[in-house]
């Protein structure tokens, strides 16, 4: 039975984790909400000065945050990740799966190599950074929390154009609940967030520009907005709290299960 913190349930100090494409958008607020919750971040990027530059952000929480440059498709992505996690910190307790990409191409018009490399970082990279974060977790015999950040796409389709993503999420939802079977006996508990229409840089620069894919995502974040009861796309820190909950003592029962927060959108 895990011990809350009657003052503070969500209190995740000394815990040491891992954000993918935690440089910026939902992910940086995930690590942002993390380090001042008192864990300790490796903030696993592409980007690396991008990623350097969150690190920096946060060097005055009471957790820390390093960054580190990572290409969450390639195969040794994992065990580099959680390398760097224990190398910098001593373990790995906590995994976000956040790192993710959203072209706006009808299938009608997706090459093979696009399809395949959605899958590849939406999917399989989830996938095994989530094995090699439970490697280690059950070497260390603490268990640990594998938090996987997937979409309301994954339930329902938001517009044409996201095949590709819509495809790769419903796969998320579907691992999150037999990987969260497969690690139970070892105390590891895995848990996915469903988010809405986010306003993030990645929509912003989707919808900057001009051509065909700039304007079909504005079409997208015009048409879902309109569809939110609540009237507005979210903020990332509302995707933050919640994945602090699962990350946190408060969700200790809680394993194979994903939260939805989109602001009403899937009442519609």
């Amino acid at each position: 039975m895990t011990t809350l913190n009657m003052s503070n349930p969500f209190d995740i100090s000394g815990k040491n984790a891992i954000v993918t494409g935690g440089a910026m958008g939902i992910g940086f607020g995930i690590a942002k909400r993390f380090v001042w919750a008192g864990a300790n971040v490796v903030i696993a990027d592409i980007d690396a000065k991008a990623a350097e530059a969150a690190a920096e952000k946060l060097s005055g929480g009471p957790g820390k945050a390093v960054a580190m440059q990572v290409d969450i498709s390639q195969p040794d992505a994992g065990d580099k990740m959680v390398k760097k996690c224990v190398d910098e910190f001593g373990s790995v307790d906590i995994l976000v799966n956040n790192a993710g990409i959203f072209p706006n191409v009808p299938m009608m018009e997706m090459d093979r190599e696009l399809f395949e490399k959605v899958l590849a970082i939406n999917l399989t990279g989830l996938a095994y950074a989530s094995k090699a974060a439970a490697a280690q977790m059950i070497a260390q015999k603490t268990g640990g929390r594998i938090i996987n950040i997937a979409s309301i796409d994954a339930i329902h389709p938001s517009a044409v154009g996201l095949a590709a993503y819509d495809a790769s999420k419903g796969g998320v939802a579907m691992f999150n609940k037999a990987f969260a079977l497969e690690v139970a006996p070892y105390g590891i508990l895995v848990n996915a967030v469903a988010p809405g229409a986010i306003a993030t840089e990645g929509v912003a620069k989707g919808m900057s520009g001009e051509g065909p894919e700039a304007e079909r995502m504005r079409q997208v974040v015009n048409e879902m907005t309109k569809m939110i009861p609540l009237q507005r796309m979210g903020d990332p820190d509302e995707i933050a709290t919640a994945t602090l909950f699962l990350a946190s003592p408060a969700a200790s029962y809680m394993t194979g299960e994903m939260i939805v927060v989109d602001g009403g959108r899937l009442l519609k």
